[in-house]
């Protein structure tokens, strides 16, 4: 898979890969409660591993969404903390949602699903409306994944997991209206529903959700966290709340393992212009790879695999 790492200014073109060793971070992720819950540090370490031996690697993604990568990282010998740095809220026109689904078999040729939480929300809003035939595309893997466990099976995924990419393969339905359903992030670019214009489709994109940073977290958790190697990053709202707690220095000395490039760029706009990897396609597979390259590179100490 390819990799990208830059130790400059990440220009919104894209970067080429930097011959000079680099760091990761990987996205962070938001708190699934309140903003008064109390957050806390999980650490946990590949079996096999020692905990002065293995690169501490920062997951921040939201509580119950760091799974899957923490299964990939202590498989593989790295000891995992967890600090969700992100929330979800609702978005304004979330409550438009499910009487836009009851239509969308008559209205829509494809509801596009770009994200884990935006099948979440969809999936709600979906069983409101009476769970209505729909044709969904989704993203990515992990996106389909989130959309079958609720029961909906997307009928195209593009061949990689990025929005321009998406909206200049979707098929085109023959005899469909040529409209397309977006419920998407209220950060959320541009980029798929201009790539959709470009291809011909007329985009109905309504804001169903937000993404927000925590700033405040317990002082003892987070002198916990900036213990670690490398840190996630999954969004740009990761990274602003990262360096809104740990400061500008703090993140530019680490590695910093981003899921994909939206993420990179959101680095390279707060500052952090060192040690940043990610990979060309988004994924869990890709994340985890960015997280060895960025240690190999910062000449961290690898980890051996956990014992089978």
């Amino acid at each position: 898979m390819a990799m990208r790492t830059f130790n400059r200014p990440f220009s919104a073109a894209g970067a080429k890969a930097s011959a000079a060793p680099c760091r990761t971070v990987l996205r962070a992720a938001a708190p699934s409660a309140g903003a008064s819950r109390c957050l806390s540090v999980r650490v946990e370490s590949a079996a096999s591993s020692s905990s002065g031996g293995s690169p501490k690697v920062l997951l921040t993604r939201e509580e119950g969404k760091n799974d899957k990568l923490r299964a990939a990282l202590t498989s593989k010998g790295y000891t995992c903390l967890e600090l969700p740095l992100i929330r979800h809220e609702d978005g304004p026109d979330r409550a438009l949602l499910p009487a836009l689904l009851r239509a969308a078999a008559d209205q829509y040729e494809w509801v596009t699903i770009t994200s884990p939480e935006a099948a979440t929300v969809f999936l709600e809003g979906w069983a409101a409306a009476g769970k209505p035939k729909v044709r969904v595309a989704a993203v990515g893997g992990g996106t389909g994944e989130a959309l079958k466990a609720g029961g909906v099976t997307p009928e195209y995924v593009p061949t990689k997991a990025l929005g321009k990419v998406m909206g200049a393969e979707l098929p085109k339905v023959p005899g469909g209206s040529r409209r397309v359903l977006y419920p998407a992030s209220v950060k959320a670019s541009t980029d798929l529903q201009d790539s959709l214009t470009e291809a011909g489709f007329e985009v109905h994109r309504i804001n169903t959700y937000n993404t927000t940073s925590v700033r405040e977290v317990p002082a003892a958790q987070l002198q916990e966290a900036l213990a670690a190697d490398v840190v996630t990053y999954g969004s740009p709202s990761a990274v602003k709340a990262w360096v809104g707690l740990a400061g500008l220095a703090h993140a530019n000395s680490k590695v910093n393992a981003c899921i994909g490039s939206t993420s990179a760029k959101a680095c390279a706009n707060a500052g952090i212009t060192q040690h940043v990897v990610f990979p060309d396609a988004p994924g869990i597979e890709g994340w985890v790879e960015a997280v060895e390259r960025g240690c190999r590179d910062a000449q961290l100490p690898l980890p051996q695999p956990a014992a089978v």
